[in-house]
C-alpha cells in the first residue's frame, strides 16, 4: 500500500522551490489577463460624481469605473490619506495569535504569519473594502511564498459577479463560480456597499475648490500689480518704461498711455477667511466620517475631556475593524491557506486585547500594598526590572509602603 503524503505544513515554505511545487503551484492567475487602462486626468466636480453614481447604480449595466477613478483622484488629498492611514495602521500594528481547538497558542504558525508579507497585504485589502467597496484579491505563489494581488476594482462588477478583462466590456467570467473562488480568489466587502470614500467625495472636491480659490486670492492680492503711465506712441519711452518695470521686481505690471486710466474693482475685504472656514468644515466632515470624531485638530475649542471622548469613539471603530478582520480570517482566509498548504487546519485567529497600561499600573500599585506580586509579571507587563523588595527606613519591605 502506497504511503500517503502528509499535508504541506508551514515548514515547507522555508524549503527549496522543489517542495513548494507540492502545496504552492499557482504562479499565473486572472490578473495577468487584465488589460491595463490609462486614467483620465480631467478635473473632477460634483457633476462627474453624480454621473459616476448613476453608472454604478444602473440596473441594466452597473459599472464602478468612474466611481473608482474618482476614489483614486480624491486619495491625492493629504488629509484624507492621513485619516485612512491612521485608522488602518491601528489594526495592522496590533498583535495577534493563532490558537488550536484546545485554546493553546500555535507558536510556529503565529510566528510564521507575523513574519509573512502576505498577512499585512490581506489585512490591508480587508480594511480597504470598508473605504473602496467590494475588493477581490488573487493569491499567487512564487519562490518566496504567497503573493497577494489586488484585482483592479474597475474590472470587478459585484452586482453581477463578473470579472472583466477589459473594463469597457459588460461581461467576463463569473468569478464567484470558478473553482479558485474561496481559495485562490478571495472577496471582501458587501455587494451593495460603495465604500466610505463615496461619502467623502463631495467634501474633498469642495475643499480642493476652496484651496484653488484661496491660492488665486494670494496670487492677485498677495503682491499688488504695478502700472505706469507713459506715451505708448513713442517707442523709446515705451521701451524704457518696460525695462524700468522689469527691473523693479517680480510683481505683475502693465503700461498704459498717459491719456488712459486703469482701476481695480473693489473686491471683498477678506484675507481668505471664507475659504479657510470651508476647508476647515470639509476637513472636520472627513475626520468625522473616518474617525467618528474630530481628533486633535480644533486647537481653539479643544479640551482634554473632548479629546478623551473622541479617542474613545475612534478606538470603537478600530475594534470594529479588528472584529471584521478576525471574522474574515476564521471563516475565509485560514481555511483557504490550509487548502493551499500554508498553515495547519483548525486554527483560530484573534487579536490580543488592548490593555490600559496606566489603569493596570494603578491597580498593580494598590495590590502591592496587600499582597505579593510576581516580579517577572511586572517586568513583562511594564518593562521594569525588579531585583527584589526594598527595605524602607521605617521597617518592613515591599515595593510600596
Amino acid at each position: 500500500m502506497k504511503k500517503r503524503k502528509p499535508p504541506v505544513g508551514i515548514t515547507n515554505l522555508k524549503a527549496t522551490p522543489k517542495t513548494q511545487q507540492v502545496g504552492l503551484a499557482r504562479r499565473d492567475g486572472y490578473y495577468s489577463q487584465i488589460a491595463p487602462k490609462a486614467i483620465s486626468q480631467a478635473r473632477s466636480d460634483i457633476a462627474v460624481w453624480k454621473a459616476a453614481l448613476r453608472q454604478a447604480m444602473s440596473i441594466e449595466a452597473p459599472k464602478r469605473i468612474k466611481l473608482q477613478n474618482l476614489y483614486k483622484d480624491i486619495m491625492l488629498d493629504a488629509f484624507l490619506t492621513s485619516q485612512i492611514e491612521n485608522r488602518c495602521q491601528q489594526t495592522l500594528a496590533s498583535k495577534f495569535t493563532l490558537k488550536d481547538q484546545n485554546d493553546t497558542i500555535n507558536e510556529e504558525a503565529t510566528t510564521f504569519l507575523k513574519s509573512s508579507r502576505f498577512y499585512y497585504e490581506i489585512v490591508r485589502n480587508i480594511l480597504d473594502s470598508v473605504f473602496f467597496g467590494t475588493t477581490v484579491v488573487e493569491l499567487l505563489s512564487d519562490i518566496s511564498g504567497i503573493r497577494v494581488i489586488t484585482i483592479p476594482r474597475n474590472n470587478i462588477i459585484p452586482e453581477t459577479g463578473q470579472l472583466v478583462f477589459d473594463e469597457t466590456n459588460d461581461t467576463g467570467i463569473p468569478f464567484r463560480t470558478v473553482k479558485e473562488y474561496g481559495t485562490w480568489l478571495l472577496e471582501f466587502g458587501s455587494v451593495d456597499n460603495y465604500g466610505l470614500l463615496n461619502k467623502a467625495i463631495a467634501h474633498v472636491l469642495f475643499k480642493r475648490f476652496a484651496q484653488s480659490c484661496w491660492s488665486e486670492l494670494c496670487e492677485i492680492y498677495g503682491i499688488p500689480p504695478r502700472y505706469m503711465k507713459t506715451n505708448t506712441q513713442d517707442p523709446i519711452m515705451l521701451a524704457r518704461a518696460e525695462q524700468m518695470m522689469r527691473d523693479m521686481g517680480a510683481a505683475a505690471w502693465f503700461i498704459i498711455d498717459d491719456t488712459e486710466d486703469f482701476q481695480f474693482a473693489d473686491g471683498a475685504d477678506t484675507n481668505g477667511d471664507v475659504y479657510g472656514n470651508l476647508i476647515r468644515l470639509c476637513s472636520n466632515e472627513i475626520s468625522l466620517l473616518f474617525n467618528g470624531a474630530v481628533i486633535g485638530q480644533d486647537t481653539k475649542n479643544g479640551n482634554e475631556s473632548k479629546e478623551t471622548i473622541s479617542i474613545g469613539m475612534f478606538h470603537a471603530l478600530v475594534n470594529a475593524d479588528k472584529g471584521m478582520v478576525e471574522s474574515y480570517f476564521n471563516n475565509l482566509i485560514i481555511p483557504a491557506l490550509f487548502r493551499i498548504g500554508v498553515i495547519p487546519d483548525g486554527l483560530v485567529f484573534s487579536f490580543e486585547p488592548q490593555k490600559d497600561i496606566a489603569l493596570l499600573w494603578g491597580m498593580t500599585k494598590d495590590a502591592m500594598q496587600y499582597m505579593e506580586v510576581d516580579p517577572e509579571w511586572v517586568k513583562s507587563e511594564f518593562g521594569i526590572q525588579v531585583l527584589g523588595s526594598k527595605q524602607n527606613p521605617q521597617g518592613g519591605s515591599g515595593f510600596f509602603q
